[in-house]
């Protein structure tokens, strides 16, 4: 059973938590109990390709609401495209989550995530509306994960002025059951509107969720890749870039179920309200949310803090305020958090093509300008996104322009289907009663 953070919510099963997204009381659904694998399981993720130890990983949330067949066919379809782990020296790899059908590491949690609902739907005879809010790549992963399914309806906003062409085109050229509208605000006044519209009484008739990292479905599938590095390479440490914290919490999740981890390091660019908090124990979230170059980490309020704190014992709401203080000892005793500026992310980008020939982005930029000041530690650095779908800095910093993947380029030739809408809950709340019934 999971529980909603927030503690007024009633508990629900995993099918009802993935298709609801968000409980009731605006808090986000955690296991009561997070399940853990055998050593004999673990020891047999070595000799397992990627899409069986995702199998391996989800069968312990999901064993009776889908066949274990099923399940399998599910993640044999979601992960049919390679998972390079590339070795820089002889203490940093970058894991690359940028070889899915939308060049970024949102591909791992949305193509899973839509085929389970799907199933799920299918099961009940049932249709949803997903909202979803996104600072950069969750919108282009969700919208390509969904883009079709007959019983699954996709709105995704985004903040007008901070995310590239590149991003944006990714999901505001499919049309069909995919609506993409541009927030004249910030991505966390993009996240408020859907959590508006999440817990908004007139438009329950909707049948809404989420496909943003606030829906469980969305977190279970980032657990795998941190299982899949330690297959290969035996027990390391891990370097995340991090904004709303979906990453960090699978790899928490990784690390309860018992994949052995010593370290986290929480890469944030400038909105570094989770270091503050690490080193003072004083949270103060970031509003407006501060424009970085790193523009999936634009986050003044990671959602998924509220899951980081519940793991360590504490409670904190929707809207920041502390209720109960988590196990401050052990969250630093697991993790280190460092804060990233943009002029240290263009240093890293020049520093890493200058010492390996490595083309790197700005979000794993972060993560490795993080991890070169922990040099103690041996490393697993997330590279997030493929260095062509932020072409203006890498261009600017090292003089290339990085090639496009097949994705992108297919993208750039065809015509965009957006709206625009002010940053209004009852604009956005007549928009979805005019345009959904």
């Amino acid at each position: 059973m999971l529980y909603s953070t927030n503690l007024k919510a009633k508990e629900v099963n995993i099918k009802e938590a993935i298709l609801k997204g968000l409980a009731e009381d605006k808090g986000l659904y955690m296991p009561k109990e997070i399940p853990k694998l055998t050593n004999e399981e673990i020891a047999s993720l070595k000799d397992k390709a990627y899409y069986e130890i995702a199998f391996t990983i989800l069968i312990k949330y999901l064993k009776g609401f889908i066949p274990d067949d099923k399940l399998l066919e599910i993640c044999k379809s979601s992960y049919n495209f390679p998972v390079p782990i590339e070795r820089l020296d002889d203490r940093l790899y970058i894991l690359r989550l940028d070889q899915g059908p939308t060049a970024a590491f949102k591909d791992f949690a949305a193509r899973a995530m839509a085929r389970i609902m799907d199933y799920f739907l299918e099961q009940d005879n049932n249709e949803l509306l997903i909202l979803t809010a996104t600072s950069g790549d969750t919108g282009s992963a969700v919208a390509n994960a969904f883009f079709g399914m007959e019983r699954i309806k996709v709105v995704v906003l985004f903040p007008k002025e901070e995310i590239t062409e590149r991003q944006r085109k990714l999901m505001t050229t499919l049309g069909g059951n995919i609506t993409a509208i541009s927030i004249d605000g910030k991505f966390d006044d993009c996240q408020a509107l859907v959590k508006e519209a999440f817990v908004d009484p007139d438009l329950k008739y909707l049948n809404l969720s989420s496909a943003n990292s606030i829906n469980i479905a969305r977190l279970l599938p980032q657990i795998v890749y941190y299982a899949y590095a330690y297959s290969r390479l035996g027990k390391v440490n891990f370097s995340i870039p991090s904004g709303n914290f979906g990453d960090l919490m699978g790899g928490l999740f990784a690390k309860e179920m018992g994949i052995p981890v010593n370290k986290f390091i929480v890469a944030v660019n400038e909105n570094d309200e989770f270091v503050d908090f690490y080193n003072t124990g004083e949270y103060k979230n970031i509003s407006p949310s501060k424009n970085s170059l790193s523009n999936a980490m634009n986050v003044g309020h990671p959602s998924n803090l509220a899951r980081l704190i519940a793991l360590y014992g504490g409670i904190i709401d929707e809207k920041g305020i502390i209720a109960k203080m988590p196990d401050m000892q052990k969250i630093r005793h697991d993790m280190v958090a460092v804060s990233v500026t943009d002029e240290q992310t263009k240093e890293e980008i020049r520093s890493i093509y200058k010492k390996f020939h490595v083309i790197i982005e700005p979000h794993g930029a972060v993560g490795l300008y993080a991890a070169e000041k922990n040099k103690d530690l041996r490393l697993v650095c997330l590279e997030t996104a493929d260095p062509a779908k932020f072409p203006d800095t890498v261009k600017e910093v090292i003089k290339i322009d990085p090639a496009l993947p097949e994705c992108l380029r297919q993208a750039l030739k065809k015509e965009e289907y957006l709206k625009n809408l002010d940053n209004n809950y009852q604009d956005f709340k007549q928009f979805l009663i005019g345009n959904f019934k």
